[in-house]
């Protein structure tokens, strides 16, 4: 199940801020996919990431299983800002993440926290 949030987070230390846009938790609630975005000022453009988390933690940094932004307008922005995603969990280990065609990404990890991730490119969101 994916709840949409417009949550905003406390800014990190690096003078960025999350602002959580879905939350998905793994069936039998062992794990969180958290995918939100991450806005570091007027000078960057608006990214979004996702974490593997435990329930009910909120992302605190960087993303650690995925990054990525709009590449200059090139992708479909989501209702959030960045590129288009979404998190879907597959199995309780097995979670896929669907993004924009266009999407410049920074990091795409394959296992994170012991869950398989997979990834499909789409033309539509």
């Amino acid at each position: 199940m994916t709840i949409a949030l417009s949550v905003p987070l406390a800014a990190c230390g690096d003078g960025c801020g999350n602002y959580v846009a879905s939350r998905a938790d793994a069936p039998g609630g062992a794990m969180s996919a958290v995918m939100f975005q991450r806005d570091c000022g007027a000078t960057t453009g608006f990214t979004t990431q996702v974490s593997i988390l435990r329930p009910g933690e909120l992302p605190n940094g960087k993303g650690n299983a995925f990054i990525a932004d709009d590449d200059h307008g090139a992708a479909r922005a989501g209702d959030w800002g960045g590129p288009w995603a979404e998190i879907q969990w597959l199995g309780p280990d097995r979670l896929r993440i669907r993004y924009a065609s266009g999407t410049r990404i920074f990091l795409r990890r394959e296992e994170e926290a012991g869950v398989r991730i997979t990834y499909q490119q789409v033309n539509e969101g």
